[in-house]
This record gives C-alpha cells, sequence and structure tokens, in this order.
C-alpha cells in the first residue's frame, strides 16, 4: 500500500445527496478539479469509497 493518496475532485457535488456533500467537503476538497493529499488508512479509503464517482484517486 502506498504512503499516501493523491484524492482529485473531478465530478460537481451540485446534483450529490447531502451526505456524499458532507463526504467531499470533509475530505478537503472544495473546487472542482482541486487535489488533497491525504495518508493512505482505513479512514480515508472508506470516506473515497463513498464518493467514488465524484473522485479521481492515485497512489503516492
Amino acid at each position: 500500500m502506498a504512503d499516501k493518496l493523491k484524492i482529485t475532485l473531478v465530478k460537481s457535488t451540485i446534483g450529490a445527496i447531502p451526505k456524499h456533500r458532507k463526504t467531499v467537503e470533509a475530505l478537503g476538497l472544495k473546487k472542482l478539479n482541486k487535489s488533497v493529499e491525504l495518508p493512505d488508512n482505513a479512514c480515508t479509503r472508506g470516506m473515497v469509497k463513498q464518493v467514488k464517482h465524484l473522485v479521481k484517486v492515485e497512489e503516492i
């Protein structure tokens, strides 16, 4: 497993359900096509799995 994950918001949260919107916000993503680097752990993976249709994930 990688040490960090690079998560990029690739789809807008406008039509998303409120729970997914809050998950994207909790990941630290605010604008479209912006990226954040987060530690690769179970918590982060679970959040990414919930909104996998909105984000792109790369292992660093």
